[in-house]
């Protein structure tokens, strides 16, 4: 069983990977790989205002889940009822990005509906951006580390595929977190995946094929192309996670070329660089970072230093077994902020406008 510095370590690096990873690939969103790359030569630095980043729903979702983590200590029910209504008062401050997926199953949990029925039938990537952390909390209990996956992911996500890929990351963060190879790693998904029948087994074959690959030193891009993402890569999850895996695969040690591993891909790429962010900041921690990136991230009334604090609680309480106070955010902060960001994101939407193209 890893140390509780081992794990602080892990969430600290993964909280942040998955801001820093948010903020860089969100200009980028649903540029095809050509745009992008006229437009961002470099994916070195921020580009969304003035050489600062902010961060979308992906930050949003990883850091509710870690509250939740705090207000639970490790009793599933709790997990899913504290981040149930975490998710019901995000909507109201009217964040600039929902899934259609996720903006239903919120509205049907306003409606009361318990969160074991909240969940529609959709297979995309939403849950993978929000548990990775559970990998690293949950790291010394399997059936605790399943049930609290299962349950933030069937709050919004029914499909067997959005609990397969959820799953796969949660994996990933623990074993990056543990240094273990990727042969390691695909023997612990082989064995999380076999009761999810098809679905499992179509996962199970594309993170196979994404290690083969990782092996043979191909790019990421060239991987996505080979199961038909040849311009972008899509929300859909068994898109984005299987170039989430390579790009991880690739890069395990660094951060900074994993992320434009994962942002050359096109496409969805907030979200695929946050997974992927998660994933090997679990294992380069805080001081894997560059600091640049760090001291540039623009998220109040979040910032480095509120994500370190409860990425502590939520392996404190984890660890303890026993729910803690969470960090409070004044939810009036949060609305000012979505608005502040809703304009910059519009005014991002029309510099796309004109050239390059």
């Amino acid at each position: 069983m890893e140390s509780f510095g081992k794990r602080l370590e892990a969430a600290t690096g993964c909280l942040l990977g998955t801001a820093v990873g948010d903020a860089l690939g969100l200009p980028c969103e649903g540029l095809s790989r050509r745009r992008q790359l006229r437009m961002f030569p470099a994916i070195d630095r921020y580009h969304l205002v003035f050489g600062k980043g902010m961060c979308s729903d992906d930050t949003d979702h990883a850091c509710m889940v870690a509250q939740a983590v705090v207000a639970s200590g490790g009793n599933p029910r709790r997990f899913a009822s504290s981040l149930a209504w975490r998710l019901r008062f995000w909507l109201l401050g009217l964040p600039a990005g929902v899934g259609w997926a996720t903006l239903r199953s919120i509205l049907k949990l306003w409606l009361f509906f318990p969160p074991q029925f909240s969940g529609v039938r959709s297979a995309g990537n939403g849950p993978a951006m929000r548990t990775a952390l559970l990998g690293i909390c949950f790291a010394h209990d399997d059936a605790a580390l399943i049930q609290h996956v299962a349950a933030a992911t069937g709050l919004t996500h029914r499909d067997p595929k959005a609990e397969s890929g959820a799953l796969a990351v949660a994996l990933a963060a623990r074993s990056s977190m543990r240094g273990e190879s990727t042969d390691d790693y695909l023997a612990h998904l082989r064995r999380f995946l076999a009761p999810l029948g098809e679905a499992g087994r179509e996962l199970m074959s594309l993170a196979e094929r994404a290690g083969a690959s990782a092996a043979r030193g191909e790019p990421t891009t060239a991987f996505a192309d080979s199961f038909g993402c040849t311009r972008a890569v899509s929300g859909y999850m068994y898109h984005s996670v299987p170039a989430v895996l390579h790009a991880w695969f690739s890069f395990p040690r660094d951060l900074p070329r994993a992320l434009q591993a994962a942002i050359r891909c096109g496409g969805d790429t907030d979200t695929i660089a946050a997974i992927t962010g998660a994933i090997v900041g679990a294992r380069v921690g805080k001081s894997g970072i560059p600091d640049a990136w760090l001291a540039n991230l623009w998220d109040w009334p979040r910032g480095v230093r509120w994500m370190e604090l409860v990425a502590e609680r939520a392996v404190e309480a984890s660890s303890q077994q026993r729910g803690a106070s969470t960090l409070y955010l004044p939810p009036w902060s949060l609305f000012l902020r979505n608005l502040g960001f809703l304009v910059i994101v519009l005014a991002h939407g029309f510099r796309r406008l004109a050239p390059p193209y």
